[in-house]
């Protein structure tokens, strides 16, 4: 009697035909296969012992394995408690994370934080509000490379004063020669909560959200002193 090997039942158990559900052999499938194996093979013609050593180590590492990958999901598990645990802290104080967002509290607008990686001939920030409209142009003039703000009093393009709420904004800047000068734009605001989606911290600044990983500086406090 010929009894096909582990390999070949492996990899016949790889073609799944078309509307059926492909199925993970675990380690315990393994060994009874090859508990199988070794009962229904030939004793007048047993089976190689170079074979089944090669198939008695296919076991050992699928074991090992699947050992690793439960150690890698307690680690996951462990690091998402403790980025929850970091996250918590953030409340009552105030940040500076890579973002677009600013807001717009008691009449008072945030001023608009960048960095440039050269000198800048020319600067413009365009302000939208949280709908995607465009609200205001504002024109910064010569600015030195690194980081830099630009104030925005608060006032519309039609000279309306702007509501309170979140705000976005982009920055242009350009060289002597008229070329683009990439900017990187960042938001500021006081943590007033946290938020979970997809193992993922999100922090609540107002009705903006702000992912953690985005974080670049935290202060103490508002920095408004309110």
């Amino acid at each position: 009697m010929t009894i096909a090997g582990i390999n070949q039942v492996a990899s016949r158990g790889g073609q799944v035909a078309a509307g059926e559900k492909q199925q993970v052999m675990g380690k315990d499938d393994f060994l009874h296969l090859l508990v199988a194996q070794l009962k229904a093979q030939d004793p007048l013609n047993p089976m190689d012992g170079t074979e089944f050593t090669a198939q008695l180590a296919q076991f050992s590492s699928l074991e090992q394995l699947q050992n690793i990958n439960g150690s890698l999901g307690d680690l996951n598990t462990s690091q998402a408690v403790l980025t929850n645990s970091q996250a918590v802290q953030y409340i009552g104080k105030t940040i500076t994370a890579v973002g677009d967002s600013f807001e717009v509290r008691n009449g008072n607008a945030q001023p608009l934080h960048f960095a440039l990686n050269q000198d800048a001939h020319g600067l413009y920030a365009r302000i939208y509000d949280a709908h995607g409209n465009f609200v205001r142009q504002l024109e910064g003039g010569y600015t030195n490379a690194g980081d830099g703000s630009i104030a925005w009093d608060g006032y519309d393009y039609l000279g309306g004063r702007a509501p309170d709420g979140d705000y976005y904004f982009e920055i242009a800047a350009i060289d002597g020669n008229g070329n683009s000068i990439p900017a990187t734009t960042f938001a500021t605001g006081l943590v007033n909560g946290v938020q979970f989606e997809n193992g993922q911290a999100y922090l609540q600044c107002g009705g903006r959200t702000i992912p953690m990983g985005n974080v670049m500086r935290v202060v103490g406090e508002d920095l408004d002193g309110s």
